[in-house]
Formats: structure tokens, C-alpha cells, sequence
């Protein structure tokens, strides 16, 4: 039993060290330096106390929870239907809808703005029919935009593992019951990739939530956590608050992965 432990030991000492290296080292220096500044530990409690990052946080947490909402309504349905419908050209669709996943922050701002920038093609066609310029890259509605872009990919890779797994059984003893198509989805499939859901719908609310590339280049009228961290860090030489942000941001987004992980223990309804 002794050398079981101390084999044990070895084989999980290299992920200690990684681990401490490079998240509890870094986390407990950013948590001191965050209490170093003028404010104190009460910089801790200012992005709740400070009006500005409280909005900032509400703001943040918004456009996250809207992301991840979109993205899984999308990416649900089109997950299970391109699952379930093999036709010529599946495999190419596939690689097209998860191909977004190669770009970086960065570039997704910038389709956005030329999507819906001043140039941008939203804007040409709404004045080609007639109205007014609509452009709306450089506002929330922008970077919810870049956000359920970079989102849609690796959650529709997720929906499709975990609808592989469903039993059809399930589904057709539904239907010989009397169940109605939707009874069928919202009794059968919706439960059964619960917990497919919760882990992409956690991943995706992370993503969002700590996301930087698309913000900084959305960044005119933008106000997220990660673009005031930025501001502070940079701008106004505020090096403890930035770092105290920093820890809140970094905590908020650990509880909400560990919470989805416990919430998605049970696996799909698998097919046996």
C-alpha cells in the first residue's frame, strides 16, 4: 500500500508543479498586489462599491449570460440536426460552421466591423433601401456579436458528441406513447444533453466573460471587465486595482465552471 501511495505520488507530482507554477503562485500574487494599493483590501469590495465597475461587472455578466443563451439555442438545434441528417455535404457544412475556431479575438472584431462598421455591408444595404446608415460594431451589440461567433463552433462540436450518444429508443418509445414532436424534444432530447449544455453553456459564459481581442478592437464605446483591467493596467498606471479586477474576474469565472461541473455530472442518455 506504501508504494502504491508513493508511486501515486510521483506520477501526480509533474501536474502539481504545473499547477502551483502556474495558477496558485501567479493567483496568490495577484490577490497581494491587489490589496498593495491606495484603496487597501477595499479594492476587493469596489466592483460593488464603485459605481462604475459595478456597472462595468452587471455589463460584463450581461453580455456573457446573452452570449451563452443564443449560442445554445443555435448551436443546439443545429448540433442535433446536423448530427441526426447525414446528406452530401454534411462533413463540408461542419468544418465551415466549426472553421471560426482558428481565428483569434482580433480578427473577429474586425469582421465584425466589416459586417456592421461605418463601411461596413449592413450599413451599405440599409442605405441602398432607402434608410438611414446602421451601424452598431462599436457597441454591445457589436461585441455580442463577435462573442455568439467565436462561441457557435465549439459548442456545436459539443452538442454533436453528446446527440451521438442519445438512445433513439428513448425518443421512439416517446412517440409510441402519444408524445408530439415537441413533447419528444423538450422530454427526451433537451434532458438528455442537459449536461452537454451546461458544460458548453459554462465554457461559453467564461469565454465571454473574460474574452479580450474582440473588445479591445470593438473598444469605442465598450465597456467590459476586461477592457477596464486594460485601462487601469495601462492607462492610469493603477496597477493594484487592475490586478484586484483581475482576481474578481478570475474568481467569478472558476465558481461558474466548478458549479456547471458539479451541475453536469450525469452523462447523455447513451444508446447500449
Amino acid at each position: 500500500m506504501r508504494r502504491e501511495t508513493q508511486t501515486l505520488i510521483f506520477l501526480l507530482l509533474p501536474a502539481g508543479i504545473f499547477f502551483a507554477g502556474f495558477f496558485l503562485i501567479p493567483m496568490a500574487e495577484l490577490f497581494v498586489i491587489g490589496g498593495s494599493g491606495d484603496r487597501g483590501w477595499a479594492a476587493y469590495a469596489a466592483i460593488i462599491t464603485d459605481a462604475n465597475y459595478f456597472e462595468t461587472l452587471i455589463a460584463t455578466l450581461g453580455v456573457a449570460t446573452a452570449t451563452t443563451i443564443v449560442t445554445l439555442i443555435i448551436s443546439g438545434i443545429t448540433g442535433v440536426f446536423l448530427q441526426r441528417h447525414k446528406f452530401p455535404g454534411n462533413a463540408t457544412l461542419v468544418a465551415m460552421l466549426t472553421f471560426p475556431l482558428a481565428f483569434p479575438g482580433v480578427v473577429i472584431g474586425f469582421m465584425v466591423i466589416m459586417l456592421a462598421g461605418r463601411q461596413g455591408l449592413i450599413g451599405q444595404v440599409s442605405m441602398a433601401l432607402g434608410g438611414d446608415r446602421i451601424v452598431f460594431a462599436y457597441s454591445m451589440a457589436g461585441l455580442f456579436m463577435g462573442y455568439v461567433y467565436f462561441s457557435i463552433p465549439r459548442t456545436i462540436l459539443t452538442v454533436m458528441a453528446a446527440a451521438e450518444k442519445l438512445d433513439p429508443k428513448l425518443e421512439e418509445a416517446a412517440r409510441s406513447l402519444g408524445a408530439s414532436p415537441m413533447r419528444v424534444v423538450f422530454d427526451v432530447i433537451i434532458p438528455g444533453l442537459k449536461p452537454a449544455f451546461i458544460s458548453a453553456g459554462a465554457i461559453c459564459f467564461a469565454t465571454a466573460v473574460g474574452a479580450f481581442g474582440t473588445a479591445f478592437t470593438l473598444a469605442t464605446r465598450i465597456n467590459v471587465l476586461p477592457m477596464v483591467i486594460y485601462t487601469e493596467f495601462t492607462l492610469a498606471a493603477n496597477i493594484a486595482m487592475a490586478a484586484a479586477l483581475s482576481f474578481v474576474l478570475g474568481a467569478v469565472t472558476w465558481i461558474v465552471l466548478a458549479l456547471a461541473r458539479t451541475a453536469a455530472g450525469a452523462t447523455v442518455a447513451a444508446a447500449g
